[in-house]
């Protein structure tokens, strides 16, 4: 187990990109997730930014490992 948490990320250098990829599934999926706090969301919100990026993370995984582009 790792010492890390929940919240850094494995990659420091990719934190910035991480975050902008976080800002456009919200807004592709219509969560009104803005910069800095957002406790005035739901869980259900929250989670379904998360999961979905997940999703198109594996997605550009797959792409990549079947010789495509691991555009997100």
């Amino acid at each position: 187990m790792s010492n890390r948490s929940s919240n850094t990320a494995a990659v420091p250098e990719a934190k910035s990109a991480l975050d902008r990829f976080k800002m456009e599934v919200a807004q592709e999926i219509g969560v009104p997730l803005k910069e800095g706090y957002n406790g005035d969301l739901t869980s259900k919100q929250n989670g379904s930014v998360g999961g979905y990026m997940v999703k198109k993370m594996i997605e550009a995984q797959e792409r990549q490992m079947t010789n495509g582009t691991s555009q997100f």
